[in-house]
């Protein structure tokens, strides 16, 4: 059963150039699980209306957040616009990008903006600190285009058992990260122990696509361990 309701933003964070993250008063709090998404209606008409990931956690009391990368789209325009007080309809939560919290090793696959839902799931786990191991493969086009950089970096102190791993297209000597991109001999590389993992796989649809393929004609994945989530339109 899904809650419809007016919300009031209470914050407006930037998280890159282009990205930003929207908090929202809601009632009852938190009703949702890490990982799932939520609609945000900013007017009437399908133009003004868009499913977006929740980069909140449960685990983050007083606000559910979502984060969207800013584009010349009229929502995207109107999004832009809001500002701190401001209201918008939100029904929620909807999908089953979850944790399976049997598991005791987990990678997520992502990049850009497919990040939002992995980012909640992250942030529970750290707080939760169930006996689980994740690695996290994050690629970007730039170190600039990270999402969340300074959270998962603080994750990776406070929780042990969370590696992240980011993957650019261009080098950058003021970042920790990899050159290239998430293929068959990355995984491979950063996941040795893959064939024992679920995955969760998450980004553009075109992006989504060719990991499932690399990891399940590649690498011989089992389709029941691969979670997917595509982000489409922006």
């Amino acid at each position: 059963m899904t809650n419809k309701q007016e919300a009031r933003i209470k914050e407006i964070i930037p998280r890159t150039y282009n990205v930003k993250s929207f908090r929202l008063e809601v009632s009852p709090r938190n009703d949702f699980k890490a990982g799932q998404f939520l609609s945000v209606a900013l007017g009437e008409g399908p133009q003004l209306k868009r499913y977006l990931s929740v980069s909140s956690s449960p685990t983050e009391e007083g606000y559910i957040e979502f984060t969207k990368k800013i584009t010349e789209s009229q929502f995207s325009r109107t999004l832009n616009s809001l500002k701190p007080n401001d209201k918008v309809i939100i029904e929620y939560p909807f999908g089953n990008f979850i944790l399976q919290e049997t598991d005791k090793k987990i990678a997520f696959l992502s990049g850009g903006i497919g990040i939002t839902p992995i980012r909640s799931i992250c942030k529970y786990v750290v707080d939760k600190k169930p006996d689980i191991g994740v690695v996290l493969l994050y690629a970007n086009r730039t170190s600039k285009d990270i999402a969340f950089k300074d959270d998962f970096a603080l994750f990776q102190k406070v929780f042990p058992g969370l590696k992240v791993v980011h993957l650019l297209a261009e080098a950058d000597p003021a970042c920790a990260a990899r050159i290239g991109r998430i293929d068959k001999t990355m995984v491979q590389e950063e996941i040795p122990d893959y064939n024992v993992r679920r995955f969760y796989l998450c980004g553009p649809p075109q992006m989504v696509e060719a990991m499932q393929k690399i990891l399940s004609s590649d690498l011989i994945v089992a389709k029941e361990a691969i979670i997917t989530e595509n982000f489409k339109g922006y």
